[in-house]
């Protein structure tokens, strides 16, 4: 079944199905199914359609998808030009809630890069590019 563009699993449960949607979490669905009345306990597939569009309509209370994503890219945006500490961290690509760095923090920084000696066979082959790029200029 598709939600505001969404596809949401048919065999899941609503309860965690509507948490497909970006920017609908656990909180949010609960909110949300008190509001139109409907069982959390029910498999999306048995929804019918007036249940559905009763959910569209609690939606648009919602900050969701293209709307939510936009204003967070916004929000860094701002942070970025004003220039202030999270900004900064934004564009150097390091965490921005005060998070150790010298290990970890892998999901910003990227996989890790080896700085240090090179095996002699790399530093061989690594001398040769530079010789074979020094000699075609």
């Amino acid at each position: 079944m598709k939600i505001i563009g969404v596809d949401i699993p048919d065999e899941e449960r609503v309860k965690y199905g509507l948490t497909s949607i970006y920017g609908i979490g656990r909180n949010n669905v609960d909110q949300l199914l008190a509001k139109t009345n409907i069982e959390a306990d029910k498999r999306v597939k048995d929804l019918t359609k007036e249940e559905a569009s009763q959910i569209i309509k609690a939606l648009e209370n919602f900050q969701v998808e293209g709307d939510l994503r936009k204003s967070v890219k916004d929000d860094i945006a701002r942070l970025k030009k004003i220039r202030s500490y999270r900004g900064i961290r934004h564009i150097v690509g390091l965490p921005a809630h005060g998070q150790r760095t010298r290990t970890n923090a892998r999901t910003v920084k990227g996989p890790s890069k080896t700085v240090g000696a090179l095996k002699k066979e790399d530093w061989a082959k690594l001398e040769e590019q530079q010789r074979k790029a020094g000699g075609e200029k």
